[in-house]
């Protein structure tokens, strides 16, 4: 008699779109890995469908709605008894954490983190005391390379900082698309290793030959406006990066491509200058394929990057700075050129868009790249592996996590009597 499907349950923050955010893109690929076993997934999420979602049900995925501080919740778990639940960042563990342990205490918990969130804000913090204390500095080498220490030292007092690693202490497993956020927590906040999982992007390698130097044009950059970091390096880009490029390329254009523009965004659209607002691109990798150079200028974030992950395997070079890179390369040669200030990612942006020897060897160093380090056939049956083993040796795994257990006691009870008096509170209004 066949074994039944083992049941997975995704909560989301959002319903996935890929073509919006490579943190969606990433839920995909775990979606796609779990299908790839004959596994049985339903995706739940308290928020409301965007314009761009995945058709999860195409996939043969269920798609069911659920409410925050609403005990119908408890009854649909109960019922649909999932051996793994997934919580795709940590707000849906505090959320619903407390629900799956009562009412499904053995299923595997596992949070997707995408990227640390409070190294991201923190970074953030960072980057605006610095404009407010020296608003005309363009080099910003020495945010650019902090120590783990520094990092720590950035984000351990903040609630998010708390709030976030209480959650990864809190489940079975966690995974992590940055090799350099797994060491920070391991050496800074202690969380044990055995608790994260290295699980970045997990990709098929491109097959056709790349666009050459010469049928391409036009310099690019792509992210969703929302994203603070990407906000953040196109006004960078608007009022130091490009007038530089321009003054060395007087009819340089560049094409910012984003989901989600806001008029904010719209209103920077320049054609005089070069600048275009180009709103979301229906297919990113099209447009990526049609540029000479992909621009980063990314002056804070965590995680890696999605949008330069599509440049290599466009076969697009790419100008970043290290933040952009982190944790993405490996040490392996960068597919274009790392810079730390405007004056350097200017210069190194028309050095590369103006010399193919150059840039034909960035081209064949971002293939080489993905095939190092992004192959999906080996993190997804590492995925897999991880996640049946994980299961296998839960008690074992749940005694030695005495930390865990001791934050799932006291946050699970505060969390629970307050969702409980707030859909206490919404029932009598």
């Amino acid at each position: 008699m066949p074994h039944p499907a083992t049941k997975v349950l995704v909560i989301g923050y959002v319903w996935p779109e890929p073509r919006s955010s490579a943190a969606g893109g990433h839920v995909m690929q775990l979606l796609e890995a779990f299908l790839g076993q004959g596994w049985d997934i339903t995706f739940s999420s308290p928020a409301k469908p965007g314009e761009n979602r995945a058709d999860l049900v195409g996939l043969g995925i269920r798609e069911v709605p659920i409410e925050l501080n609403n005990s119908s919740f408890d009854a649909f778990i109960a019922e649909l008894a999932p051996d793994i639940v997934l919580f795709d960042q940590f707000m849906m563990e505090e959320q619903f954490g407390w629900r799956v342990e009562k009412h499904c205490p053995d299923a595997l918990r596992v949070l997707e983190t995408s990227d640390l969130q409070s190294l991201r804000h923190a970074r953030h913090q960072r980057l605006k005391d610095r404009l407010k204390a020296d608003e005309a500095s363009q080099d910003f080498s020495d945010l650019f390379a902090p120590a783990l220490r520094e990092e720590f030292e950035l984000m351990a007092d903040t609630d998010l900082a708390r709030r976030e690693i209480a959650a990864l202490f809190r489940c079975d497993l966690n995974l992590m698309v940055s090799e350099f956020e797994i060491e920070l927590l391991v050496e800074h906040f202690k969380v044990p290793r055995e608790l994260l999982l290295w699980c970045p992007l997990m990709l098929d390698l491109p097959i056709e030959p790349f666009a050459t130097y010469e049928a391409r044009a036009n310099f690019l950059s792509i992210g969703n406006f929302r994203h603070a970091p990407n906000w953040d390096a196109v006004l960078w880009m608007k009022n130091a990066v490009w007038p530089l490029i321009r003054q060395r390329l007087p009819g340089a254009q560049l094409h910012l491509y984003g989901a989600y523009t806001p008029p904010k965004a719209a209103a920077l659209h320049n054609p005089n200058q070069g600048f275009h607002i180009m709103n979301w691109a229906e297919d990113a990798l099209q447009v990526m394929s049609a540029a000479r150079i992909c621009l980063a200028p990314l002056r804070f974030g965590a995680g890696i990057k999605g949008k330069l992950i599509e440049a290599m395997l466009c076969g697009t070079p790419s100008i970043t700075t290290p933040v952009g890179a982190e944790a993405m390369h490996g040490g392996m040669p960068w597919p274009g050129v790392i810079a730390q200030s405007a004056e350097d990612i200017a210069a190194a942006a028309v050095q590369l868009y103006c010399d193919p020897a150059r840039w034909t060897h960035a081209q064949q160093a971002g293939l080489a790249l993905l095939n190092e380090r992004f192959r999906r056939q080996v993190h997804g049956p590492a995925l897999i592996d991880s996640l049946n083993a994980c299961r296998a040796d839960l008690p074992r795994r749940r005694r030695d996590n005495f930390t865990g257990s001791m934050l799932r006691h006291h946050q699970h009870k505060s969390t629970q009597y307050m969702s409980q008096w707030i859909e206490e509170k919404n029932r009598n209004s």
